[in-house]
């Protein structure tokens, strides 16, 4: 079992940068493949990016043309998401997941542990 806290969220001006946090309880944390996803207001939970259990391998949606940045420290059981130049249009609720499976990718069905999520609001 694995237990995760999203803390990090906020609102921000347009341009701006947030650092989201997810902590993880459970002593298969290192052992999980770790990937952040968010959802809008009647919008589909969306992927974003998603990492190994090393932290050697990550993967990220194109439509992120890389202002995001997924990281991990296993001896913090903690990963990471930094946002950078946001825009109103990454306003959404923001969730961590993990998945024992080491190929976990895009789908939210790959994961069987979510955090409650965290709230992102950007303004112009």
């Amino acid at each position: 079992q694995v237990q995760l806290v999203e803390s990090g969220g906020g609102l921000v001006q347009a341009g701006g940068s947030l650092r989201l946090s997810c902590a993880a309880s459970g002593r298969t944390f290192s052992s999980n493949a770790m990937a952040w996803f968010r959802q809008a207001p009647g919008e589909e939970r969306e992927f974003l990016a998603v990492i190994n259990w090393s932290g050697g391998s990550t993967y990220y949606a194109d439509s992120l043309k890389g202002r995001f940045t997924i990281s991990r420290d296993n001896a913090k059981n903690t990963v990471y998401l930094q946002m950078n130049s946001l825009k109103p249009e990454d306003t959404a609720v923001y969730y961590c997941a993990a998945s024992p499976r080491p190929n976990s990718r895009t789908s939210q069905y790959d994961y069987d542990y979510w955090g409650q999520g965290t709230q992102v609001t950007v303004f112009s």
